[in-house]
């Protein structure tokens, strides 16, 4: 059983949420606004959270970034905005997911499975590995680049982790798209160069001056090792 938080000022929509969750044999804890959001975490250890953005007190993109300084989190963002810069807002702040209303309750509880799948430790895949300056961790979902652990959202980690699976090589943003946002079928081209550009900020924060990723014009990303 998965524990799930729900923030969500809506009590019609809550509701029904709730009960679709518990019947697919997760508990769930609903709360109202930020306020009652901040006061579950201090008592209680979630795995997922499904934030609205629109909360009457605090934007969830904000309670997003709150939280998620406390302890990392799976979040999936529920809304009425469809624009693709919400999502990408969204993706950037490290959002697993982004459903928009009025959804499919079907769908949304789809959702969560692959989301709480996705965090589970895969004890396959091992040891980390090491690839000239990166060290990747897919169990923990984690690299480190000369030693340091990079902080990285679930898109920022996906985008790494697809280049350093075939070092040296192009792949187009169709092929990361495919990799690494699969399910978020409303993202485009501008989505991967955006998360490439937040990426390559980080890794030149570690090494002044330093930057793997290679832009190929027309075409897509590679990422250098050595």
């Amino acid at each position: 059983m998965s524990a799930i938080l729900l923030v969500e000022d809506e009590i019609a929509i809550a509701e029904t949420v709730v009960y679709a969750l518990q019947a697919d044999g997760h508990a769930v804890r609903h709360c109202l606004d930020g306020q009652q959001a901040r006061a579950a975490v201090v008592d209680a250890v979630f795995d997922l959270a499904i934030f609205d953005i629109g909360l009457p007190d605090i934007s969830g993109f904000a309670l997003c970034g709150e939280l998620r300084r406390r302890a990392p989190l799976p979040v999936i963002f529920l809304t009425a905005q469809a624009a693709e810069s919400e999502r990408v807002l969204g993706f950037d702040l490290g959002a697993d997911d982004y459903i928009a209303k009025p959804f499919s309750l079907r769908e949304l509880v789809a959702r969560v499975r692959v989301v709480l799948r996705r965090g589970a430790p895969d004890a396959a895949m091992g040891e980390a590995k090491r690839s000239g300056a990166f060290e990747h961790d897919g169990a923990g979902r984690r690299i480190r680049y000369h030693g340091r652990a990079l902080d990285l959202t679930r898109y920022e980690y996906g985008l790494l982790a697809a280049l350093l699976a075939r070092p040296g090589a192009v792949l187009s943003r169709m092929q990361l798209m495919e990799r690494v946002w699969e399910d978020a079928p409303g993202s485009g081209d501008r989505t991967v160069d955006t998360h490439v550009k937040t990426l390559r900020g980080k890794l030149r924060a570690v090494v002044s001056g330093g930057d793997p990723l290679r832009t190929h014009r027309g075409i897509g990303y590679s990422l250098d090792i050595d």
